[in-house]
This record gives structure tokens, C-alpha cells and sequence, in this order.
């Protein structure tokens, strides 16, 4: 049995969507609070705790549902809501994504919604009144981390989740399809079987749902006392194998409907086989599969005892034909066991720019409120980029702007010198203090840098710690004999004309002991637009202008301190 300590776990817990941990299968009941067992000895947690923007909902459906299903998590705020969960680099995942309505609004109308995973898009989620749907993808993790996200797409159409389940496969699994793509599950059927195969037979907990079986096409049993499925790469359970179904006769053959779309994709599909009975000398059974009458696999022998698997890729439609026929020189039908089909995605993303990323981190750790409700990856898909930023078009994007105006952000800038795609920087109109980064000035792409922050100031001696009367150091604020910032040219991207350093001067020399209160930053227009003017006199008016503004707060600026110090006269 596969279990996940509580204790453990909720070490492991950290709020805001992200999840780490180091269990093999991450199983989560959304919308619950505690841990506990379910019928199949599966340890399911709750999510209570990895959100601040969401809420929990309980169903009002009059069917009997499944303890997982009585409940969810809706979101109702932000395009984009990402559960972020540990995982190993380059390990295979399979990831089960489960919606049961419910009614839980009380409004009769189930949304839709789209599913992502790591910046792609997953599936176009329809639910039901009050049928449960779910959908599944394997892939291979490309960091140490995976996100899964729900992105609203209609107004009023609230997306929502009743159980996530994240599984870590054996590498040997689904080894037949290439890494930088995806299966998404199509279906997954037990032939013969009588109930639905899943954990603990399962211990990936694959669901292997009955077959319906149509007119001439019989069911049989092995009479194998033990399959072994050692040698079996997709790791099918014994269960799926004790029953088969077969035609009667070597004329006709098994045709298989997998479900294929209107329009062309890549499949993928898995075949198992095993014998159902001990043949003499005199019985043979061999057979093809045939795609559109055309044959499309070696020769399959099932044998007895055993289990022999095949995989089949090609691109199919609703218009295509799959069937098993019989060979010439066979004496037995065509049988078969179990079938897995998924859909192949087109070519994944790397996700956005990695320097990037761990640059917006930084971001999210200074800075609590961003880490509260952005998740997943930054910029893709492009629809869904985090609210915050703008970023490039390129196949792995760029983070070209920080759009942080009257976020209500305190405390000092992080470290994201490396972010050297940013254009455009906006600060303004939070509470944002310490010293100015001195390698603002060494980004290579900054046009625009807006700052609106009282509480910066120049790095170096014009940021001096305040000392109060019992002699404790506090944080650092601007300092009365602050010099412009040298890095300012390198911000604006141009040289400042000389009349412009002139003006400088003069206000420099007229205000040699101001106090400013405005950093080294031009806002040239509306806050957050990152599209300016270009040419020498455009720009010298903006730094002209700067630089006066500039010249005036530190006016009223002087008159205030004037005024206090009159107000406070030293003891």
C-alpha cells in the first residue's frame, strides 16, 4: 500500500498553490482540509492550505458520489489558478485531473474551462450536471517542479477541481513516444473483464474500465492459474489479462473503436495479449493488426502464462479502421485482452526563459503578495500570462516588462540582474525602500524605469542608516547629500544632452544639501505603457523634464525639512 504521512506531509506543505514532497504519488482531495483513506487504501490530502484566492464548495448532487467527489475548489479571481507541485527532472508523470459539478452553485449550469500543465494547453474541460469527467496526460517533467492550472474562458464560468492525482511511472513506461511531446489519454479498457480494474491491482492506479462487446464477439477467461507481467514494459495489472475477448472464426476479425476524432491525430496505442489456454501442437494462433485494411504491426503470438504487449503510432480520424485479422495459416481467431489509446500533443514548450523565472522568484519571495495568487509558469500559454509582466514572442519567451504599480509592495528590490531582457520596469506607487540596484543601470535592453517610491534612495553614502536618540541603527533612508545616480544614462538606453547636465548642475548647486525623495527614474507617459517617442529631441525633453521635476520635489522637499527641523529644534 502506498502511503503519505500526515506528519510528514504537511512539513512538506507550502501555501500559495505550491506542493513539496518527497512521496512517489501526490494525491490531493481539493476542496477537503484533512487526510484520510479511501475505499481502495488510497491516503488522500486536502488543499486548504495552498490557496488564499480561492474557495471550497461541497456538491448538491442527489446521486451517491465517491467521498472525493463531495467536494471541490472554484476559483474565482485571476485568469489563470496553478496547483505547483515537486517533481524529479526528466521523470514520467502521469497526472489525473477529476471535475464533478454537482450542482454545487445551485445554478444548474456546469462550466468550461481549459486545463494546462507546464505552460501547455491540456484539454478544454466540459462538465457535466452530474457525471463525473477526468482527464489524464503522461509526460516528462522538465524541471523539478510541474504545474497543473485552470484558466477561465468564459465570463461567469468559474473554473473548479475535485481531485488531483500526480504519479511518478516507472521509465521503462510508455518508452515508444518522444519526451518532447505528450500522451493525452483517450481511453483505457479491460476486454472481458467485469468491473473496473484500478488500485490496488493497478498500482498507478489506471482506471481499466469494462468493455462493451458487440454482437459476435465472446468473451472468454484464462485459465491460467498466474500471468507474469514482468517482462511487460507498461506494467499492465494481472487483472486485465484474466479475461479476453475473440471472434468465433479465423474469417473474421476484431474491429476496435478507439474513439478517434473528426479531424487527423497521432495515436498511440497500446495492445496486450495473453493466451487464455494451453495450445497443443496442432492449434496456432497468430494475427495482424490492419489500419484501413492495411497491415500495421509484426506478427502477434499471445503466449500463455505471459503477457506480450504492442504499440502501434499513426495518424488516424473518425474515417479510420482498426481491426486484428487473423493470418493465413492461423487456426485460431484473433483475440485480445486490454487496450490503452491516447492522442499525441503537438511539440511541448520549454516554458518561459529559466534565468527569467528564477529572476521572478525573487520577486515572489521579497514580495508576499505575489506569491499569494501567481503560479505555473509565467508567460504561457500567452493568453494566460501573469497579470504582473509582459513578455516576448519568442519560442522560449522573454520577461520584457514588471508591471507592478500600486501592488502595495514593501521592503527592498530583489536581486534580478539577470533578467536582461527587461525593457520596461514599473514601480510605482508602493512602498518600496532601501538602496536603488546598481545594476539597473547594467541591463541592456531598460528603456523605461518608473519608480514613485519615496523611500529609495542611491545606493553607496547617499543611503545613511537613521540613528535614534538611544543610539539603535535603523533602516536605511535617503540622504541629504545625495548626487544623482550615475547609471541614469544607461537606464534612459541614451547619452543626456549637455544643456540637459547643465540644468543638472544648476539644481545640484542651488540644493546642495536636498533631501530627495524621487529616484533616478522617468515616467514618460501612463504608468505601464512600455511604447515611447524615439529621437534626440523626444528624449531630451523627457530627461529635461526628469530632471526639473525632479528639481522641484527636492524644493518642497528642503522647505519641509526646513520647516521641521524649525519645528524640532535639536536639544
Amino acid at each position: 500500500m502506498i502511503s503519505i504521512d500526515p506528519d510528514i506531509a504537511n512539513s512538506n506543505r507550502v501555501s500559495y498553490g505550491y506542493l513539496a514532497t518527497n512521496e512517489e504519488h501526490v494525491i490531493i482531495d481539493c476542496g477537503a482540509s484533512d487526510f484520510y483513506t479511501d475505499g481502495n487504501f488510497l491516503v488522500w490530502m486536502g488543499d486548504e492550505d495552498l490557496f488564499q484566492n480561492s474557495r471550497s464548495e461541497v456538491v448538491q448532487s442527489s446521486n451517491t458520489v465517491p467521498h472525493v467527489m463531495s467536494t471541490l475548489r472554484v476559483f474565482t479571481s485571476r485568469k489563470k489558478n496553478c496547483y505547483s507541485i515537486s517533481a524529479d527532472k526528466g521523470g514520467l508523470l502521469l497526472v489525473r485531473a477529476s471535475f464533478f459539478y454537482g450542482n454545487y452553485d445551485k445554478k444548474s449550469s456546469p462550466p468550461s474551462f481549459d486545463l494546462h500543465f507546464d505552460g501547455n494547453l491540456w484539454a478544454n474541460v466540459k462538465t457535466s450536471l452530474d457525471q463525473l469527467v477526468y482527464y489524464e496526460v503522461v509526460y516528462v517533467a522538465k524541471s523539478d517542479t510541474t504545474s497543473i492550472c485552470l484558466a477561465q474562458t468564459e465570463p461567469n464560468q468559474f473554473p473548479f477541481i475535485s481531485a488531483l492525482e500526480v504519479r511518478n511511472l516507472d521509465s521503462k513506461m510508455y518508452n515508444n513516444f518522444d519526451p518532447k511531446y505528450a500522451l493525452f489519454f483517450r481511453s483505457r479498457v479491460a476486454y472481458g473483464a467485469s468491473a473496473t480494474v484500478r488500485f490496488p491491482d493497478d498500482a498507478y492506479d489506471r482506471i481499466w474500465i469494462p468493455a462493451t462487446v458487440g454482437s459476435g464477439i465472446t468473451s472468454v477467461a484464462s485459465d491460467a492459474i498466474f500471468i507474469d507481467v514482468v517482462n511487460a514494459p507498461d506494467n499492465p495489472p494481472r487483472e486485465v489479462l484474466q479475461n479476453a475477448v475473440a471472434v468465433s472464426s479465423t474469417s473474421n476479425s476484431i474491429t476496435l473503436i478507439p474513439g478517434f476524432p473528426d479531424r487527423e491525430v497521432s495515436v498511440y496505442i497500446n495492445l496486450y495479449f495473453s493466451e487464455v489456454t494451453q495450445l497443443d501442437a496442432t492449434q496456432k494462433r497468430s494475427f495482424r493488426a490492419y489500419t484501413d485494411d492495411i497491415p500495421n504491426s509484426q506478427l502477434i503470438v499471445p503466449p500463455y502464462g505471459e503477457v506480450t504487449e504492442m504499440f502501434v503510432n499513426f495518424t488516424a480520424s473518425s474515417n479510420t479502421s482498426f481491426s486484428l485479422v487473423a493470418t493465413p495459416d492461423s487456426k485460431l481467431p484473433p483475440l485480445i485482452n486490454a487496450m490503452e489509446v491516447f492522442f499525441v500533443s503537438d511539440l511541448l514548450t520549454d516554458g518561459t526563459n529559466s534565468t527569467d523565472v528564477e529572476g521572478l522568484g525573487e520577486f515572489q519571495k521579497a514580495f508576499n503578495v505575489l506569491e499569494e495568487y501567481w503560479s505555473g509558469d509565467p508567460c504561457l500559454p500567452s493568453p494566460y500570462t501573469w497579470e504582473w509582466i509582459s513578455c516576448s514572442n519568442d519560442t522560449v519567451p522573454r520577461v520584457t516588462a514588471l508591471n507592478l504599480s500600486s501592488f502595495d509592495l514593501s521592503g527592498e528590490l530583489p536581486d534580478f540582474s539577470f533578467m536582461d531582457a527587461l525593457v520596461t520596469i514599473n514601480l510605482q506607487n508602493n512602498s518600496i525602500s532601501g538602496p536603488i540596484p546598481d545594476f539597473l543601470g547594467d541591463l541592456p535592453n531598460l528603456k523605461e524605469l518608473v519608480s514613485g517610491n519615496p523611500d529609495l534612495c542611491v545606493s553607496g553614502k547617499s543611503c545613511q542608516p537613521t540613528t535614534s536618540t538611544d543610539g539603535t541603527i535603523g533602516s536605511s533612508t535617503p540622504s541629504s547629500r545625495r548626487k544623482k545616480s550615475n547609471k541614469l544614462p544607461a537606464i534612459l538606453g541614451t547619452t543626456i544632452p549637455i544643456f540637459v547636465i547643465f540644468w543638472a548642475i544648476v539644481g545640484f548647486l542651488l540644493h546642495h544639501k536636498r533631501k530627495t525623495a524621487a529616484i533616478a527614474a522617468i515616467n514618460a507617459g501612463p504608468a505601464g505603457h512600455a511604447n515611447r517617442p524615439s529621437g534626440a529631441n523626444t528624449m531630451m525633453g523627457k530627461v529635461a523634464e526628469a530632471v526639473m521635476d525632479e528639481i522641484k520635489v527636492n524644493i518642497q522637499e528642503q522647505t519641509s525639512t526646513e520647516n521641521d527641523n524649525q519645528s524640532n529644534p535639536q536639544q
